[in-house]
């Protein structure tokens, strides 16, 4: 960038290269940084649908992008409530629709459904992205270990301990060309 006759096209190429490379150290830190030594805030009562339909608006230009549409189906009218950290719920929630639209390299559809099963909030993630097989599947949450070119395995393996730091439980379905499925599973919680 430093070259006296850079063109103004390569020199906003290089830009966006390095700011792209700051993006991603970033994004590393940051979950080496969560997994070593999670912050800690107050649980209380989060509302997932508002939860949930809280956190399209920031996938939105990322899935636009990718030519992927987002659909929220909430199967319950009335508010289903958990107990958890604000920002560490968020954070699961962004981390898995991402890696979803992450994985649809061709455009596709990341559905998202709440619902209420025997006392359990369930959220399922359903992608239509490239899927796995059942031995990737098997080593998800293992430190790096990842399906993607320039991921780390970090990021997935803070979202497990943080739904299970919430009482949840975290499963994963997919077969290879067949998408995946992520379902958490949280404790039904009475509003006060």
């Amino acid at each position: 960038m430093s070259k006296e006759n850079l063109s103004k096209e390569a020199f906003e190429r290089y830009r966006t290269y390095a700011f792209e490379g700051i993006d991603h150290a970033n994004s590393i830190i940051t979950d080496y940084l969560n997994f070593s030594k999670p912050n800690m805030e107050e649980p209380k009562l989060l509302n997932v649908k508002e939860e949930v339909d809280g956190i399209v608006p920031w996938l939105q230009p990322f899935s636009v992008l990718s030519n992927i549409s987002v659909e929220i189906h909430h199967m319950m009218v009335e508010p289903m409530y958990i107990m958890g950290e604000p920002k560490k719920f968020q954070q699961c929630l962004l981390n898995v629709m991402k890696n979803a639209i992450e994985s649809m390299t061709n455009g596709g559809v990341l559905s998202v459904h709440t619902r209420l099963e025997q006392g359990q909030v369930q959220i399922l993630i359903r992608d239509t992205g490239m899927g796995m097989s059942s031995t990737q599947v098997r080593r998800l949450g293992n430190p790096y270990f990842t399906t993607k070119e320039s991921g780390t395995g970090l990021g997935l393996m803070v979202v497990i301990s943080l739904v299970k730091a919430m009482n949840g439980k975290i499963y994963f379905r997919s077969k290879p060309n067949e998408g995946t499925i992520c379902e958490m599973h949280f404790e039904l919680a009475l509003e006060r």
